[in-house]
């Protein structure tokens, strides 16, 4: 990392954990859904999700642009009893490999649209057949509500738009409402979100998924 901090560690430079140390309520409320295997963490900041999920037994990989979050994110798997491998990358230069993952997780990763787009098409060949998909993130009616999320409504999003950035995924479940955020500092308060639970189709990407279990 440069001598010069980025945004993101200088918000993770501090002694508590900005959105807190347990998970994102969502996700664990359909953490039963995801598939025993590898699971990748997208912008996974301080690591509250990626412990959560190394605890209920997955192999984990945090990635986000801020060496200082993941810092965090490796010492709370170490006082959890837990391990979880990190990866610091500005997701817009990341490369999801096709076939590769059994669980994707995208908690409040708000990105420009055109890196959004190219993201989420990684997402959708990165599943193994029947992988499974994750996401919350804020819709652009959290602009009125001044509870936390970008300030923009470009970088927010709607369940309209996931469904085309997401086509070739089965969708199981997928709303826009407003829940009661509370999330460290950072996330508390009335929330306007939109979440989903996709599903890669059994059989796409079979020659990608052969080649990343062989032995």
């Amino acid at each position: 990392m440069s001598d010069k901090m980025t945004q993101w560690d200088e918000r993770y430079d501090t002694a508590d954990f900005v959105y807190g140390r347990e998970p994102n309520a969502f996700l664990a409320g359909v953490s039963d859904l995801l598939p025993p295997g590898d699971v990748l963490c997208l912008a996974e900041g301080e690591g509250r999700n990626a412990v959560f999920l190394a605890k209920r037994g997955h192999r984990v990989l945090a990635v986000d642009s801020s060496a200082v979050g993941l810092a965090k994110a490796a010492r709370l798997a170490e006082e959890s009893g837990v391990r979880i491998e990190t990866v610091t990358a500005d997701l817009a230069d990341f490369a999801i490999e096709p076939g590769r993952w059994d669980a994707i997780v995208s908690i409040f990763c708000h990105l420009p649209p055109a890196m959004r787009r190219a993201l989420h098409r990684q997402v959708v060949q990165g599943l193994r057949p029947g992988g499974i998909f994750v996401l919350e993130a804020y819709t652009p009616a959290q602009l009125a509500l001044r509870t936390g999320g970008p300030p923009t409504e470009e970088l927010m999003m709607t369940l309209a738009g996931l469904r085309e950035e997401l086509a070739g995924l089965e969708f199981l479940q997928g709303r826009e409402v407003e829940r009661d955020v509370v999330e460290g500092r950072l996330h508390t308060g009335r929330g306007a979100v939109v979440q989903i639970v996709c599903r890669a189709a059994v059989g796409k990407n079979t020659d990608y998924h052969c080649r990343a279990r062989r032995v």
